[in-house]
């Protein structure tokens, strides 16, 4: 090498310009020798709710997080959930007129989930009863990271495309009764089009909805709704974005409507103040 190149390079090393081959050699060997983060049961990284929307919201690769539980939400987890949000996640609408309506519920599930599909019946109940005031919204769950994060994004696409087409209450049972008692694989679009064209749907518009933008949009979207309030059991009921219940906080599904009862009067304890 020439003096004079030599010596810019050992100046440019000097001043921190240049990683020197050694320095190099150290930081790889640091980071290899640093401990993984807990994994699932596939071998893939679990990112809890928080942990996702940190990784969502801040730049750099999306695997550049902090180690994650081995665990993932269940049909009715130990662990109370975390208290959501105290304002409205960006993007999210109410189904009906708000003007009208002084709370909102948003229910997570997931159609293979037993208790979510025990609470469809009580839920729809509680929901007419309290028709004058209340909006439920329903959104699928999406945890990210899961071992069943490929069921539930077709599943979350399958309740889209329904929404869509504005099916949604009239099949909303229908597809629990298919999913959970029946074992009906309702993942692919073949086989969901195939279930809605038995049940009175046009396969056609089925399928187009299936695949249209706003159902992408939607499913997109969900996970980052699973982030924002937090969720870690399923079914999760969020009401006015500052009280939940679940199996675990109510003590049972079928104690979750009176919970919710207690959520819309405001004085339960699963408030937050």
């Amino acid at each position: 090498m020439k003096p004079l190149l030599r010596t810019t390079v050992l100046i440019a090393v000097a001043g921190g310009l240049i990683a020197a081959p050694a320095a190099a050699a150290d930081a790889v060997s640091a980071v290899s020798a640093r401990p993984s983060a807990s994994h699932g049961l596939t071998g893939k990284q679990l990112l809890t709710p928080g942990q996702y929307l940190a990784a969502v919201q801040q730049p750099g690769p999306a695997e550049q997080h902090g180690s994650a539980p081995d665990a993932r939400p269940v049909d009715a987890g130990s662990q109370a959930p975390a208290a959501a949000p105290q304002s409205p996640p960006a993007g999210t609408q109410a189904a009906g007129p708000q003007a009208t309506r002084l709370h909102e519920a948003v229910e997570f599930f997931w159609y293979n989930c037993l208790h979510s599909a025990a609470l469809e019946a009580p839920l729809t109940r509680w929901a007419a009863r309290h028709q004058p005031d209340v909006t439920l919204r329903r959104i699928p769950a999406i945890w990210v990271g899961s071992p069943d994060e490929a069921e539930q994004r077709a599943h979350a696409r399958l309740f889209y495309t329904l929404d869509r087409l504005g099916e949604v209450d009239r099949q909303q049972a229908a597809v629990f009764r298919a999913v959970r008692d029946d074992g009906v694989d309702l993942t692919t679009e073949q086989r969901a089009a195939d279930w809605a064209a038995a049940h009175g749907m046009d396969a056609a518009e089925f399928r187009a909805a299936y695949h249209s933008a706003e159902v992408d949009r939607a499913v997109a979207q969900a996970p980052r709704l699973f982030a924002d309030y937090q969720v870690n059991e399923l079914p999760t009921v969020v009401v006015d974005h500052d009280g939940r219940t679940s199996p675990t906080r109510a003590g049972g599904v079928e104690n979750m409507p009176a919970a919710l009862d207690r959520l819309v009067a405001g004085g339960s304890p699963d408030r937050a103040r």
